[in-house]
């Protein structure tokens, strides 16, 4: 069998700065791979394209889309070569690295991308997986979808959007950073990439790294030789040699130490990791997906994670949303976890009564998805009928709330707001009614009346 043949797409004239692909693959790399360079106009002809590749018959596309523009020009001639030409792997090398001309490329049908900064020892396992996954038939396709997206329960737009991402960037290998409030389903979505990718025959390892004891964490990442340190009678191999092959989750990776930042970042770069106590560098093939329910930016900002790791993390991103902004879902998930408990307890639980449902949606659901989950579990526990009354659901929502009007409901609200907004102002400029006064750009009469109005004590506020 000869060398495989990769045909390599760049538009001239777009000064970037994506180095060449024979330049990527030079010396051993190359000698199971033979590169066919095409330079394309703005004004080729996709059909042209087509027909050049029919011809050189190459086993795997490469476009280098080195601008914004080209990013369009892409978006358009895929999904035609992937009409015209049944099976043909597409790899894009990117110089555009916005999450969302990322989105665009994988919507387009691009099976992979790697970055301009990409390494040799990067590039090739990906092009042996698009060469070795080429012909490779999919019956389980449907049971994938099944097992990776069936618990994540939700038709909301603002969830949907988000979710309807996941089947894309299962498809390739690059980083992605998770983000979303505690219980909002971080781990779920990870576990759908996970089973929708090609890796689904690989262990998938999730680790909160907040739960790491902090002198504990390179040994569980990455083994330790047997004598590295006192007690280690025996080799440990690390959980990043435990998901050889599959997808390795890093949840609240902004709790990892700088010293095992540095050690991952190396491994994101080179695949390469040293277990402690050992002389070798040991190699593993392992997808990383990060998860933080904090701003990343501003964690790299007050110095919990590294900048560079940050620039290798954030690759592509989707962010959920809390609970609170797709209230429409709540009846969805709540008879999802119903149908879920009452079998689990062996009990004929049907729905919820008007009063019950309610509660659950004036809730505020601070702690999100997996709150809602844990109020229900319990509600199906404690209930004494098919049907699961207000009684039984224990949040702290005001029952009276959903009895209110709007514009009593409305008044309710604004005059909250109101006094914490004046409490945080008092607090701020520390009791001085006219300091509080000028800041909320309120004369001091109106200001004090409204102190007067909430009953608030200014003297708590003064040093």
């Amino acid at each position: 069998m000869g060398p495989a043949r990769i045909a390599v797409l760049e538009w001239q004239d777009e000064g970037g700065s994506v180095r060449s692909l024979t330049t990527l693959l030079s010396s051993d790399l190359q000698r199971n791979l033979r590169i066919l360079h095409t330079s394309l106009d703005k004004r080729t002809k996709f059909w042209d394209v087509v027909v050049a590749l029919k011809e050189s018959t190459p086993d795997l596309v490469v476009i280098v889309v080195s601008s914004e523009d080209v990013v369009a020009l892409a978006f358009s001639l895929v999904p035609f070569l992937k009409k015209q030409i049944v099976n043909l792997p597409v790899l894009a090398a990117v110089e555009v690295e916005q999450s969302e001309a990322l989105y665009q490329l994988l919507e387009a049908g691009v099976d992979d991308f790697v970055a301009s900064n990409v390494r040799p020892s990067e590039i090739l396992p990906r092009i042996q997986r698009l060469l070795a996954n080429r012909n490779v038939p999919t019956p389980e396709k449907n049971a994938k979808e099944k097992l990776g997206l069936s618990q994540l329960i939700g038709n909301s737009s603002v969830f949907v959007n988000e979710v309807s991402k996941i089947p894309l960037l299962a498809r390739c290998d690059a980083c992605v950073l998770i983000s979303g409030e505690t219980g909002t389903g971080k781990e779920l979505c990870a576990r759908a990439i996970h089973y929708l990718s090609h890796r689904s025959h690989a262990p998938f390892i999730p680790i909160n790294c907040g739960a790491l004891p902090l002198d504990l964490v390179e040994n569980e990442l990455f083994g330790h030789e047997r004598g590295a340190f006192t007690g280690a009678s025996t080799a440990y191999h690390g959980l990043i040699h435990e998901a050889q092959g599959g997808t390795m989750l890093l949840d609240e990776i902004d709790c990892l130490p700088p010293s095992a930042q540095v050690k991952l970042l190396r491994f994101l770069q080179e695949k390469e990791y040293r277990p402690l106590g050992s002389s070798s560098v040991r190699f593993a093939d392992v997808r990383l997906l990060a998860a933080l329910n904090v701003d990343l930016q501003q964690a790299v900002e007050t110095g919990r994670v590294r900048r560079d790791l940050y620039y290798r993390l954030n690759v592509i991103s989707f962010t959920l949303p809390p609970l609170r902004d797709r209230r429409e879902d709540i009846p969805l998930l709540a008879r999802h976890f119903l149908e879920k408990y009452a079998l689990e307890f062996d009990k004929e639980l049907t729905d919820f009564s008007e009063e019950a449902m309610a509660q659950l949606l004036f809730h505020s659901w601070p702690g999100n998805v997996r709150e809602l989950e844990h109020i229900v579990e319990r509600a199906a526990l404690l209930s004494q009928s098919c049907v699961v009354d207000a009684k039984d659901i224990l949040c702290s929502t005001t029952p009276s709330t959903r009895q209110d009007s709007f514009r009593n409901a409305k008044a309710k609200t604004i005059s909250a707001f109101e006094k914490s907004y004046i409490e945080a102002l008092l607090l701020v400029h520390q009791g001085n009614i006219s300091s509080a006064a000028r800041a909320a750009q309120k004369n001091r009469r109106a200001f004090w009346e409204l102190i007067r109005k909430h009953q608030i004590n200014t003297q708590n506020f003064k040093p």
